[in-house]
């Protein structure tokens, strides 16, 4: 988990200003007016900026949501099995 905690903060820091600053007129025009038409259609003229907040919101929910079911379920036996063998291995170095 910690891989994608660093992949996420990675994404976070080098895609998300980016694409924030991509979007810099349609913010200015949504900080004076906000409809959610203008703020649909300043995504769909900017589709590379929007696609990189995608890519940073959905890696964001997805490991939140990873979280939430170890927090909740535990682990799987998969995961179980691999921490488990890892740990063996480990052991033996």
């Amino acid at each position: 988990m910690v891989r994608w905690w660093l992949l996420t903060l990675a994404c976070w820091l080098t895609v998300g200003p980016l694409s924030a600053w991509g979007l810099r007129r349609t913010w200015a025009q949504l900080a004076t007016y906000f409809t959610w038409a203008a703020l649909r259609y300043g995504l769909i003229f900017n589709r590379w900026a929007a696609a990189g907040l995608g890519l940073c919101l959905g890696l964001t929910v997805a490991i939140l949501v990873a979280e939430a079911r170890h927090f909740v379920f535990g682990l799987t036996r998969r995961e179980r099995y691999l921490l488990l063998r890892t740990l063996r291995r480990d052991r033996t170095s």
